[in-house]
C-alpha cells in the first residue's frame, strides 16, 4: 500500500463514491434478468428466471395485512387457473394449488409485476396508451417463503423509493395475473454514498479527532492500562492473547484492532469484551458487514440475559435471534395494544377499498389509509425510539446502523465485526458520529468481494465541480489525486489502520481452537508468522476419534491428503470444450471432471467409513466444479455441503475436500493465485484435509503456491490417482 498520508477526507470520500457507482452497476449487470426487468418478457423467459432462482411466475395476490412501520405485506398464491391440480407428490394434501419449485427465500428483494399478452416484442402499456415503466412496481422483502405461498412486506421497508409502495401500487395487483422477480438491494449502496457525500462536504473544523486519527493527521493516543485496574474476566476459559486485546479495546481511546486468524476464537473476544464495557457503564453499538455475523454476536449474547436489541428486518433474521428483534419487542411492549388498534383499522379500510368501485370514495378510503399509516408510524416510532434508547447494547448491520432506529442515538463505542470483509464506505455509516472503535477480523483472508473489473477511476474522473479546488487545498499533496485515483474497493478500513498505525493498535490471537496441527501448520508459518498455535483439546484429533463410531481406515487417521493429479491426464475443461456454460449462469468459470469424480470418490470412502455426510464439506474455487460436485453428490449424500471458497469463509466442518481445478500445459492458475484465497480454503477443516490438484500447474503460479505444493508432498499422505480408475 503506497497511500500518502495524511489522506485528504473530501478527496477520499469522492474517490469512494466513484467506486461505489461503478461497483452497484457491476453488480445489476451481472444478474441475468438485469436487462429484462424494464419491459414485457415471454412466458418463456420468465419460466428461466424461476428455474434459475431468480424468479417466479404464475401469482396472485392472496391476501394483505400491516406489518411494522405501517408495511403493506402480501401474501401472494399460486394462480388456480394456472395450477388447477394439485401436486400431491410433493405433499399437498389440503387441495390447495403449489407454487412451481422456485429459488426464492426470506430477505430476497422481490418486484411484483402484472403478467401482460404481446410477449417481449412490444413495450407494456397503461389503460391510456401509454408506455408503464415497470420499474416502478412494487417493490418489497420477502417475509416468509414457502410451497405454497410467498410473503412480501412493500412500503417502509427500506427498498428503493417509498412512491413506489403506497397501497394504491399494491391494490392495483388485486385480480390480476402475476410474476415476480429478484432483484439487487440498492439500499447498502444509498447509505454508503450519503455517507461519503456528508465525508465530502464536511468542513476541516468538522473533522474529529477521531476521523483525523483514521485519515493518519494524528496520532492514537497510547493506551491507558493504568486506568484499568485488575480485570476481572467473566469467562474464565480466555487464553493470554484473547485477554490481551480484551485489555487493548478497553484502554485504547480511539482505535483498536483485534485480529482474529481462523479459529482462534474472535467473536468469543468480542463477546467478554462488550460484557466487560457494560461494567463500566458504556453503551456499545455491534456491527458486521452481513445478518449472519451480526445474529452470530446476539445468539452469544442472549444468554447473558443484557438490555440488548437487534435492528433489522425481521425476514433477515435468524429465528434463535427474533425475541431480541427490535419488531418482536415492539409488538411486546406497553405501546403494542395502541399499535395494534391501528392496525386493525388499516387492515379494515384496505379490504373495504376492494369492496367500492366508486372513484371518489376509494380516494376518500386512501386519504384516510394515509392519515392512519402517518399516525401508526408515528406511534410506533415513539415506540421505537424508547426501546432503542433503553438498550445498553444495540446490533445491527453495518448500512443498518444508518436506519431511521438509530437516528440522534448516541453511543460510548462502536464494535465492527468482520471489518476486514466489509468495505471501507460500509464502516463509515455507523462510525462517522463516533469517537471510539474496536474492529476485529482478519486481514490475510479474502476481502470483500468486489464485482466491478474496472474499479480504479483515472484522475479526471474524480475531479469535477464537487472536487473544485480540493488540489489546492491546505493538506493535500502533490501527486495525491493520482494516487487516490488508483484506490480499490478491496483495500478495507482494517487494511488501511494496520498499514497506518500497526502494532501499536493491534493485537492478533495466537490459539487456535479448530484445526489438527498439520493442518494448520503451513498457513501459520507461511501468513502469521508462526504464532499460531493449536490448542491441546485440537492439535492431535482425528476423524476416527468423532464422537460416534468411526473406523480406524486410511482416510479417518490421516489429518493431510493430497490426491496429486500431475502428468497432464485430469485436464481442467478449455473454453472450447465447455459444456457447463451453456444456457447457465457460470460465465467464465472452470471445471475439471475427473478431478470432480476424485473428490466424490474421496467422499464415498468417508462415508463408508462411518464419518456422517453433514460433517463433510467440498469446496473448490469455480462455481462451474460447483455444479459438477453436486451432479456427483447432491442426490447421494445430501448432508455434504458443495460449495465455492468464497462462500465458505467463516465455515467450519470436520473433513473438507478441496479441488483445485487447475490443470493445464501453460501452468495458468488464474484467480487462485491470491493467496488469501487458498488461505481460507485450508483453514476450513478440523480433523481432515484432503487436497486435490495438479501439483505441476498449481506448483507455477506464485511463490506461496509452490510451497504450499512442497509442504503437501513432504507432510501430507500422498497418493496418485490412476486415470483408468476415473475414465
Amino acid at each position: 500500500m503506497s497511500l500518502p498520508y495524511p489522506l485528504s477526507i473530501p478527496l477520499f470520500a469522492q474517490a469512494q463514491q466513484n467506486l461505489l457507482l461503478r461497483e452497484h452497476e457491476a453488480e445489476k449487470s451481472a444478474s441475468s434478468f438485469a436487462t429484462s426487468i424494464g419491459s414485457a418478457i415471454s412466458a418463456s423467459t420468465r419460466r428461466s428466471l424461476q428455474a434459475a432462482g431468480y424468479g417466479l411466475t404464475g401469482l396472485v395476490l392472496w391476501q394483505c395485512k400491516t406489518g411494522m412501520g405501517g408495511r403493506v405485506v402480501g401474501e401472494f398464491a399460486a394462480d388456480t387457473a394456472l395450477s388447477s391440480t394439485p401436486d400431491h407428490s410433493r405433499g399437498n394434501t389440503d387441495g390447495r394449488p403449489l407454487l412451481g419449485m422456485h429459488g426464492i427465500r426470506v430477505g430476497d428483494i422481490l418486484r411484483v409485476m402484472v403478467v401482460t399478452s404481446g410477449a417481449s416484442k412490444k413495450p407494456t402499456r397503461d389503460k391510456n396508451g401509454r408506455t408503464e415503466d415497470l420499474s416502478k412496481a412494487p417493490e418489497g422483502v420477502v417475509t416468509k417463503a414457502s410451497e405454497k405461498s410467498i410473503c412480501i412486506a412493500f412500503g417502509q421497508s427500506g427498498v428503493g423509493d417509498a412512491s413506489k409502495h403506497d397501497d394504491e401500487g399494491v391494490e392495483g395487483l388485486w385480480g390480476k395475473k402475476l410474476w415476480a422477480v429478484k432483484i439487487a438491494n440498492d439500499i447498502t449502496y444509498r447509505r454508503m454514498r450519503q455517507t461519503m457525500q456528508k465525508m465530502e462536504k464536511m468542513n476541516e473544523s468538522e473533522h474529529t479527532a477521531f476521523m483525523r486519527i483514521l485519515f493518519g493527521d494524528l496520532t492514537p493516543s497510547p493506551p491507558e492500562y493504568d486506568t484499568l485496574g485488575p480485570i476481572d474476566f467473566v469467562d474464565r476459559s480466555l487464553n493470554d492473547s484473547q485477554k490481551e486485546a480484551v485489555r487493548l479495546s478497553l484502554a485504547s481511546r480511539e482505535i483498536a484492532l483485534i485480529h482474529g486468524p481462523p479459529g482462534t476464537g474472535k467473536t468469543h473476544t468480542l463477546i467478554e469484551l462488550v460484557l466487560q464495557m457494560l461494567r463500566r457503564n458504556l453503551r456499545v453499538l455491534v456491527c458486521g458487514p452481513s445478518n449472519v455475523s451480526v445474529d452470530n454476536i446476539v445468539e452469544r449474547l442472549s444468554p447473558h440475559r443484557l438490555p440488548i436489541v437487534r435492528i433489522g428486518h425481521p425476514a433477515r433474521l435468524l429465528p434463535s435471534v427474533l425475541d431480541q428483534s427490535l419488531e418482536t419487542m415492539t409488538q411486546n411492549s406497553d405501546a403494542a395494544a395502541i399499535v395494534k388498534d391501528i392496525r386493525k383499522d388499516i387492515d379494515n379500510k384496505q379490504a373495504s377499498i376492494r369492496k367500492t368501485r366508486n372513484g371518489r370514495e376509494r380516494r376518500a378510503i386512501y386519504g384516510e389509509l394515509k392519515d392512519l399509516r402517518k399516525e401508526f408510524r408515528e406511534r410506533e416510532s415513539k415506540c421505537v425510539d424508547d426501546l432503542v434508547r433503553g438498550s445498553k447494547v444495540v446490533l445491527a448491520t453495518l448500512h443498518g446502523a444508518g436506519g431511521y432506529q438509530l437516528k440522534n442515538q448516541r453511543f460510548d463505542v462502536v464494535i465492527i465485526d468482520e471489518a476486514s470483509q466489509a468495505l471501507e464506505a460500509q464502516c463509515w455509516v455507523p462510525l462517522l458520529y463516533a469517537s471510539r472503535a474496536v474492529l476485529a477480523g482478519d486481514h490475510l483472508q479474502l476481502p470483500p468481494t468486489i464485482k466491478s473489473l474496472h474499479n480504479k477511476p483515472k484522475k479526471d474522473q474524480i475531479q469535477g465541480s464537487q472536487l473544485s479546488g480540493i488540489d489546492e487545498s491546505p493538506g493535500v499533496n502533490s501527486g495525491q489525486l493520482e494516487i487516490l485515483a488508483g484506490i480499490s474497493l478491496e483495500t478495507t478500513l482494517f487494511d488501511r489502520l494496520i498499514y497506518l498505525h500497526g502494532k501499536s493498535i493491534k493485537k492478533m490471537l495466537t490459539v487456535q481452537y479448530r484445526m489438527h496441527d498439520k493442518i494448520m501448520s503451513f498457513p501459520s508459518e507461511k501468513l502469521y508468522g508462526s504464532k499460531l498455535i493449536a490448542a491441546d483439546s485440537v492439535k492431535e484429533r482425528l476423524l476416527k476419534d468423532l464422537p460416534y463410531e468411526v473406523e480406524d481406515t486410511d482416510d479417518t487417521r490421516e489429518p493431510l491428503v493430497f490426491w496429486d493429479t500431475q502428468g497432464g491426464h485430469f485436464p481442467e475443461k478449455t473454453e472450447e470444450d465447455d459444456i457447463l456454460k451453456k444456457g447457465s449462469f457460470l460465465g467464465e468459470s472452470k471445471s475439471n471432471d475427473m478431478e470432480a469424480a476424485i473428490a466424490a470418490r474421496h467422499v464415498d470412502n468417508l462415508v463408508k467409513a462411518g464419518v456422517k455426510p453433514e460433517d463433510i464439506a467440498v469446496v473448490t474455487p469455480y462455481n462451474a466444479q460447483v455444479a459438477l460436485l453436486s451432479q456427483l453428490l447432491k442426490d447421494r449424500y445430501p448432508g455434504v455441503e458443495l460449495g465455492s471458497v468464497d462462500g465458505f469463509q467463516g465455515r467450519e466442518k470436520e473433513a473438507v475436500i478441496i479441488s483445485l481445478v487447475r490443470s493445464n500445459s501453460k501452468h495458468s492458475v488464474g484467480f487462485l493465485a491470491e493467496k488469501r484465497r487458498l488461505n481460507v480454503a485450508m483453514t476450513r477443516p478440523k480433523r481432515h484435509l484432503c487436497v486435490c490438484g495438479d501439483s505441476e500447474t498449481i506448483s507455477r503460479g506464485s511463490q506461496f503456491l509452490q510451497h504450499w505444493m512442497e509442504f503437501l508432498e513432504e507432510n501430507a499422505d500422498l497418493r496418485y490417482p490412476d486415470t483408468g480408475d476415473y475414465i
